[in-house]
């Protein structure tokens, strides 16, 4: 009971550093930003504390950088996710390869799924998002740094631990609660179901493999093609799929079902090679 006790405040606790090494870095950029525009420390002060930070897209990317960063040697040197070359050493290129395969398939039915329930971002949100992806430095943020942390964080220090609680054949239970920790911590219901369903393959890929690796390919895939294609057609940031494909209904359709001949062999090849071999000691391996 203690051990368990220990575990639920350790996930906890790794949640709380999440969140607040975020918050912290923008309260620094924000601060650091109004001493340079020459704002007095009382004018700062209560523009802190009135949530008033004032940072444009770039700035923001900066403080994302600036935390991912903090919580890559946080996360590493405390050992809450330990590192190592195992998984790497076994040379896993076919699984790396269906791994991207998979990435590509998933684009278009979550996207599909998203439209369907008919959820959307809120727009302080989506010109966020619009702000950092039209940056070149965005790409730094989202596509390198957050697959990284996001992986080491969530699979890494908390899918980790919770598996340590459960027997294998219930497994499906601490990728799940991962999987809802994940979507929840992106704090909109648009992204939650984006993210819930994504953790749910990540946190597989995880538990089959003991490493963060395929869930970073995974995840740096999906996050490159989302800002490669808000390049390509930055009038469909807030579109939809129908859209995209010039009105055409039947376009949308062919697209799904070319996304899942890519979806089903590719979690069939998956499945037959990410060869489950323990967990809780090898995480991510550089």
């Amino acid at each position: 009971m203690k051990r368990t006790g220990k575990g639920i405040l350790d996930i906890i606790w790794y949640i709380i550093v999440f969140a607040l090494l975020q918050y912290v870095c923008l309260v620094l950029t924000a601060t650091g930003n109004m001493i340079a525009g020459g704002k007095s420390a009382a004018q700062i002060t209560d523009a802190l504390l009135q949530g008033s930070f004032g940072l444009g897209s770039t700035l923001i990317i900066v403080a994302t950088i600036l935390s991912s960063l903090l919580t890559l040697v946080l996360f590493v040197w405390r050992g809450w996710a330990p590192v190592s070359r195992t998984y790497l050493r076994s040379k896993p290129w076919a699984v790396f390869a269906w791994v991207t395969i998979l990435a590509v398939g998933t684009i278009i039915p979550s996207e599909f799924l998203v439209e369907q329930v008919d959820i959307q971002l809120p727009e302080p949100t989506q010109q966020l998002f619009e702000g950092i992806l039209s940056e070149p430095l965005g790409y730094v943020a989202v596509g390198i740094f957050a697959p990284l942390v996001e992986e080491l964080v969530f699979r890494g220090a908390i899918l980790r631990t919770l598996l340590r609680f459960f027997s294998s054949r219930m497994h499906w239970l601490p990728i799940i609660i991962s999987a809802l920790i994940f979507g929840a911590l992106h704090m909109n219901w648009a992204q939650f179901i984006h993210a819930f369903l994504i953790g749910l393959l990540l946190g597989w890929m995880y538990y089959r493999t003991n490493s963060i690796l395929p869930g970073v390919l995974f995840h740096w895939v999906n996050n490159t093609i989302a800002f490669v294609l808000y390049h390509l057609t930055p009038s469909m940031a807030d579109g939809k799929l129908i859209d995209l494909f010039n009105s055409s209904q039947r376009t949308v359709w062919l697209s799904l079902l070319f996304s899942f001949c890519l979806i089903i062999p590719a979690i069939y090849q998956l499945a037959l090679r990410m060869k489950r071999n323990g967990f809780g000691h090898e995480i991510i391996n550089n």
